[in-house]
């Protein structure tokens, strides 16, 4: 009793038909996943931050509380 022989011939072909619109439709769908899950709320988040963000207040925070080296606390 012999095993028949594996057929190699036009195999790669054949399975790339299958696995690579599977492969290409996956990770379509997990970049729209990341965009949506990760992206689009950092960038909410950050418009969310800089909206009411005031500069000048943080800088004249950080200049009273000794951060900076160059600039003296006002005596106001």
């Amino acid at each position: 009793m012999s095993l028949q022989k594996p057929l190699m011939r036009g195999m790669l072909g054949k399975r790339l038909r299958f696995h690579l619109p599977i492969a290409f439709s996956l990770s379509l769908l997990a970049a729209i996943a990341f965009k949506y899950a990760v992206t689009e709320p950092r960038k909410q988040a950050y418009a969310d931050f800089y909206k009411q963000y005031d500069a000048t207040k943080e800088f004249n925070a950080m200049r009273e509380a000794g951060i900076f080296e160059s600039v003296r606390p006002s005596e106001e």
